[in-house]
Formats: C-alpha cells, sequence, structure tokens
C-alpha cells in the first residue's frame, strides 16, 4: 500500500510564539481567521488532550461543521488532533460536499522561536481512509494552501493588533 499523501504548510509570523499561540487556542481570536471569508462559530472549546474543538462555518443558508479531537496539547509547542466532519449532533459523518474525502484527518501543528518570530508548521494526513478518499485529499491538496494562506493572512492582523 501507498504512503498517504501528507499536506504541509509553513508559516512564519512576525510576532512572539506566546501571541501566535493565543490565536490557535483562545476561541475568540480563532474564530476570527480560521475559514476566511465566512462566518465561524465555535460552539465548544476543550483544549485539552481527550476535549475537542467543535466548529461551524457558515456562508448564506449552508453551513459546514467539523469536529477537531485533541490528542495533543504542549502550550506553545504543540497541537495535534483528528479533525473530522461532523452532524449537528458532532457525531463523524462522511463530508456532505464531498462524500470522498477523509473522515479523519490527523492534524499537528507546531511552533518555534526563529528569527524574532514564530515559525509554524502544520501537517494533515488521512487516517484510515479509502483508496478514493486518499486520492481525494491527493487531488484536493493544490488547493488547500489558499484556504489557509488567507487565513494565515487574517493572524498577521490579529497579532497587528495584539502587539499594539
Amino acid at each position: 500500500m501507498n504512503s498517504p499523501a501528507v499536506y504541509r504548510i509553513d508559516r512564519q509570523f512576525d510576532a512572539p510564539r506566546a501571541l501566535v499561540w493565543r490565536t490557535w487556542t483562545e476561541p475568540e481570536l480563532l474564530a476570527r481567521w480560521y475559514g476566511p471569508g465566512v462566518k465561524t462559530i465555535i460552539h465548544g472549546y476543550d483544549l485539552r488532550p481527550g476535549g475537542a474543538w467543535l466548529n461551524e462555518m457558515q456562508w448564506g443558508d449552508k453551513s459546514d461543521l467539523s469536529k477537531m479531537a485533541f490528542l495533543e496539547v504542549v502550550p506553545q509547542e504543540k497541537l495535534v488532533w483528528n479533525h473530522s466532519s461532523t452532524n449537528r449532533d458532532w457525531t463523524i459523518i462522511a463530508n456532505p460536499m464531498m462524500p470522498d474525502w477523509p473522515r479523519v484527518l490527523l492534524t499537528t501543528v507546531t511552533f518555534e522561536d526563529r528569527e524574532g518570530g514564530t515559525l509554524v508548521k502544520m501537517t494533515q494526513v488521512p487516517v484510515g481512509a479509502s483508496a478514493e478518499e486518499e486520492a481525494c485529499f491527493a487531488r484536493m491538496m493544490a488547493g488547500m494552501s489558499k484556504g489557509w494562506g488567507g487565513g494565515f493572512a487574517v493572524i498577521d492582523q490579529i497579532l497587528s493588533d495584539l502587539k499594539g
């Protein structure tokens, strides 16, 4: 069997690690940048291994619900979660907009001091995915940086506000 596709994005932020960490771990800040261009509602955020982030992105009359089940939390260093689409009861389901999307993505985010700022490295890899899900993920990887990059641009503004 082939190794699963791995999506990776790295981004340098011009701010101390403690501030960058806040943008990923304080729900009011996270809701400002996660899902740029849509309304993000965080229904729950329990930042601990075994805890979960319950997220809804809305645009028009549509919603996308997801659950991020935290596996590892090392303050200001690392976040690891399983990312899944859910129904309104927060039960994991196939993605309603893309049925061949993997049901679970293992997401790892690290934070490192770098050149007076913070380097964030993020990877996502399908877990237990079928061949069709792996292929869908591999096809979609090329466009994923647009969404994450848009969110990271909003983080830049949030960090400027926090520093100012």
